[in-house]
């Protein structure tokens, strides 16, 4: 698209008349920058389509530092008809914001637009320009290539195939498209329908299923059979001769399996006979990976009733190591590592635990490498494995201050401004979009300044998402910022609580945001459900509580290390334990202990879910740098911190149950 010097009424308002005529809508007044209220009364006035009201407010911030803004609001609620005056008046601000988050932002919704309507040559002129494309604009440049048949258009989208699981819109007509050049065939759909039962995207398989031959393509009633009620579906199947019936079966094994590996292991020795090798491979890797999540001992043999026939997912393999490192069979976790694709090998998690079942096997020269080459890193793996090379973990040199001209010029970055101005209008995903993209091509020094001055305007969780950035010259304490120190670790040390531990849980619960709110409604610094925070204010007597006050950084404090204090003693005051039930609840952190004493590192790695395993080491290597931090940069070791978990039932009968706390 080139640039055109039509402009419709609306971009006038917001460039020319201030600008040059200082006359439109009234108007010979001096500039004004209009309020923070009035930007957040356009936004609304946009969402609601009150584009005369949006119109009358743009006048009044026309000199307010989100004014592209609200241009963009103005443009976008016109995008749709794009007729020449809007089209022009797009061109131009694209042109005044280039490179700016905002431009990025109407680029996008542009180029979805033309791609709606098929407008592919003005698409390929554009699409260049975005710096960023997510997965629906890649799909839609599938889609133009397709179009203007580019010959290496269909091996480009061939990946997605096997890769793109849940499918956005855009992406449908490349599936589509790959599918009836035959560049797939029913032997890679089958597949695909399972990965996507694997991660219990039934809607999906079901879309899936009808790229299949007809012969091959099962009816709706039999699909509904084999999804919602699997069991009776196996149990009356009749035989697994033509190609339907097995995989319909091999799916039901699966959906019981998620219920009951028991009961699925069960029928899949009934039926093991009428199977190849490597579909009951499969089936015992799914009955196998259910298995070893909810930590059955039976899992390993599940998985060895198995063979090498038909590659494992990443989520199965994964889990096939942690159940060894379950049952401490080190052999088996060097096997199952080994047998990883080379790219999930490489990750940290199997670098360190590879390492250590070559040490357990006295192979200290196999081991010694894999350790160095996580050490130093700043997360739990790098941590241990600095453990493991007997290197106490250490704070990194201290960058050197910041200059008055270092912050002024970072200052002065306009993303950042914008950044700065949504975040104090309280918008902040806006504000948070904006920000990462004024981070983009920082070097140290300035993610440093940015860190600073974000602290500075008490926006802790971005000061600690810029700090997390650098590469070799670091602050740690803006990386591990410890503000509301006066109201915590006074609170903490009356709860008898380590201070490190409290600001490692709070780091990772809100990132410092005293409003902060979760999907599923905890609130506040401690993110605390409504309802644990109704009964721990009830157990400690406080009086005249009302869920209005849990923002309060005083009573979140208060109740959230109160809750952290119960919790303790109920887990063995155990801080591997503790930070599990403060995340997926007391009475699932008592269930996942072993049979018999694991390392602690080894129950965090054996959380089964995903979120809560993630949340446990966070928030356990956040507290080492907290306790080097407070401690004057004193030298800290993860692997003491993280101990022994000892079976249940080792705490003493004196303990309160973790079954009784919310």
């Amino acid at each position: 698209m080139s640039p055109s010097p039509a402009r419709p009424r609306f971009a006038l308002r917001l460039t020319l008349c201030s600008a040059l005529l200082g006359l439109c809508l009234g108007l010979n007044a001096p500039a004004r920058a209009g309020s923070d209220e009035q930007f957040v009364a356009a936004r609304d006035a946009f969402r609601a389509g009150d584009l005369n009201r949006l119109d009358r407010l743009a006048a009044e911030l026309r000199d307010h530092e989100l004014a592209p803004y609200v241009e963009y609001f103005q443009i976008r609620a016109q995008l749709e008809k794009a007729d020449a005056n809007t089209v022009a008046a797009l061109n131009d601000f694209l042109a005044r914001q280039d490179k700016t988050y905002i431009a990025e932002k109407l680029r996008g919704d542009w180029l979805r637009l033309l791609g709606k309507q098929q407008r592919w040559s003005e698409f390929e002129a554009e699409y260049p320009k975005i710096s960023q494309a997510d997965q629906d604009l890649a799909c839609l440049s599938l889609q133009s290539r397709l179009a203007r048949k580019d010959p290496k258009a269909l091996d480009d989208a061939l990946p997605l195939f096997r890769t793109l699981l849940e499918v956005p819109e855009p992406c449908n007509p490349v599936l589509d498209a790959v599918v009836a050049a035959q560049k797939v065939n029913s032997d890679d759909v089958w597949a695909r329908i399972r990965r996507q039962f694997e991660i219990n995207k039934l809607g999906a398989a079901w879309n899936t299923a009808q790229y299949l031959p007809v012969a091959q393509t099962p009816e709706r009633k039999l699909w509904d059979q084999v999804t919602d009620r699997p069991l009776p579906f196996l149990v009356k199947l009749s035989g697994t001769s033509q190609r339907l019936q097995r995989e319909l079966a091999l799916l039901a094994l699966q959906r019981v399996a998620r219920n009951d590996p028991a009961m699925a292991a069960q029928r899949l020795d009934a039926l093991e006979s009428q199977l190849p090798p490597a579909d009951r491979a499969w089936a015992w890797g799914q009955i196998g990976w259910q298995g070893a999540q909810r930590h059955y001992p039976e899992a390993l043999d599940w998985y060895r009733r198995g063979s090498d026939l038909t590659p494992l997912s990443d989520e199965a393999q994964a889990w096939k190591v942690r159940a060894a490192l379950r049952a401490q069979d080190w052999h088996l976790v060097r096997h199952a590592i080994e047998g990883m694709s080379p790219t999930q090998a490489a990750d940290p998690s199997w670098t360190y635990w590879l390492g250590r079942a070559y040490k357990a096997a006295g192979r200290n020269d196999l081991a010694q490498p894999l350790f160095e080459r996580i050490a130093g890193q700043p997360n739990f793996y790098g941590n241990l494995a600095d453990d493991e090379l007997g290197r106490p973990i250490k704070l990194p040199p201290q960058a050197r201050p910041l200059s008055r001209e270092e912050l002024a010029r970072v200052g002065d970055n306009l993303a950042l401004r914008r950044a700065l101005a949504l975040f104090r209008a309280n918008l902040r995903f806006e504000g948070t979009k904006e920000w990462s993209w004024a981070l983009r091509g920082m070097d140290d020094r300035e993610l440093l300044a940015a860190a600073e001055i974000a602290r500075r305007s008490n926006i802790y969780d971005r000061a600690i998402a810029a700090a997390d950035r650098t590469k070799n010259e670091h602050d740690y304490s803006l990386r591990y910022l410890s503000p509301f120190d006066e109201q915590v670790r006074p609170v903490a040390r009356q709860q008898q609580l380590d201070d490190a531990w409290v600001y490692g849980l709070m780091r990772q619960e809100s990132r410092f945001v005293t409003n902060a709110r979760s999907s599923v409604g905890a609130s506040g610094l401690m993110q605390l459900m409504p309802a644990t925070a109704r009964w721990v204010a009830k157990k400690i007597g406080l009086k005249d509580y009302d869920h209005g006050q849990v923002t309060n950084t005083d009573t979140n404090v208060l109740l959230g290390t109160s809750y952290m204090r119960m919790v303790m003693e109920s887990l063995d005051n155990h801080p591997v334990l503790a930070s599990a039930a403060y995340n997926a609840g007391p009475g699932r952190a008592q269930k996942w202990r072993a049979a018999k004493p694991i390392e602690g590192a080894i129950y965090a790695e054996t959380i089964p879910f995903s979120e809560t395993r993630d949340y446990v080491k966070k928030v356990m290597s956040n507290s080492v740098y907290y306790a080097s931090l407070f401690n004057n940069g004193r030298p800290q070791s993860l692997k003491s911190r993280l101990g022994v978990v000892l079976p249940k039932g080792s705490g003493g009968e004196n303990q309160p149950k973790p079954e009784d706390l919310p």
